[in-house]
């Protein structure tokens, strides 16, 4: 029987995030520690551990049919390969960060100027779409310390809380792009393992939009229920029944948790009583 070949990251926090959304999909893999491979109990599925950069060679070359990778490494490494899920973790930003006491304006300012990375690929696309010409000096580990070393005038590195850069005096200075962890797919997958990958993507989708969703359950008057209606969107429209109070109704919905805020408090101004909200596991659509 085929089986769908998945890379993640070897270890960190990616490779948790990974885990735990394979998890949630009802994918069970018994791995060890220190094993760089092994397979799913309950889906036709072989898992990869390895080491981040390494993995787009790996899609490129058919070794791993998919992979769940930092989009700023297949920016960086993976041209040609296609994304097939924005996976919505492990989001940082890959930017170009100062000293603190140094003044930046724009892009322009990097004229001429040492930039220490490891994502030379990345960096040059961004001072060409911008007409700037830079010295790369290419650093694999500890970029942060270049400027302090006098190695390079400026960074472009991956930044989260951005705690590294003030704990090195550096300050981010620009933007160059915002990354997630997404699903990568190997251009040389087959049919049979596309298939597989079909019924992965559909789970990956069913926990996606749970994860931004709230189910939400009141009571209201029956001559609010119109109003409140209007207020919920639903998944196609509201479930409205009957409380055993008369002149009552339990109305149950679907919302965006990003708006959860706007919309309890317009429920509440509506009428809205008893409010309920719960999370959901899983959203078939």
């Amino acid at each position: 029987m085929s089986k769908l070949k998945i890379a993640v990251q070897k270890s960190g926090r990616l490779n948790e995030d990974s885990m735990r959304i394979l998890k949630e999909v009802g994918i069970s893999i018994d791995n060890g520690k220190d094993q760089l491979k092994a397979s799913a109990k309950n889906f036709p599925l072989e898992i990869f551990y390895l080491r981040n950069g390494d993995i787009p060679q790996y899609l490129k070359d058919g070794v791993v049919d998919v992979a769940i990778i930092g989009e700023n490494v297949l920016i960086e490494k993976g041209n040609g390969i296609t994304i097939s899920e924005k996976l919505g973790f492990s989001t940082c930003k890959v930017s170009v960060a100062v000293p603190k006491g140094v003044k930046y304006n724009s892009v322009k300012d990097l004229e001429g100027k040492r930039i220490a990375t490891s994502y030379p690929n990345t960096v040059n696309q961004f001072l060409e779409k911008n007409g700037v010409t830079a010295n790369l000096h290419i650093i694999n580990g500890s970029v942060e310390i270049a400027p302090n070393i006098g190695l390079a005038d400026a960074i472009v590195d991956i930044v989260s809380s951005g705690s590294t850069l003030f704990k090195n005096g550096l300050k981010e200075a620009e933007v160059i792009l915002k990354s997630e962890a997404v699903l990568a797919v190997s251009p040389q997958i087959s049919d049979d393992n596309q298939a597989i990958l079909n019924k992965l993507q559909f789970r990956l989708q069913s926990v996606l939009k749970a994860r931004q969703s709230r189910y939400v359950l009141l009571n209201a008057p029956n001559n609010k229920v119109e109003d409140i209606i209007n207020i919920l969107p639903g998944m196609k429209s509201p479930t409205v029944l009957p409380l055993a109070q008369e002149g009552w109704s339990s109305i149950h919905s679907v919302i965006n948790k990003n708006d959860f805020w706007e919309i309890i408090d317009e429920l509440k101004l509506n009428g809205a009583e008893g409010i309920l909200v719960c999370p959901i596991d899983n959203m078939v659509l």
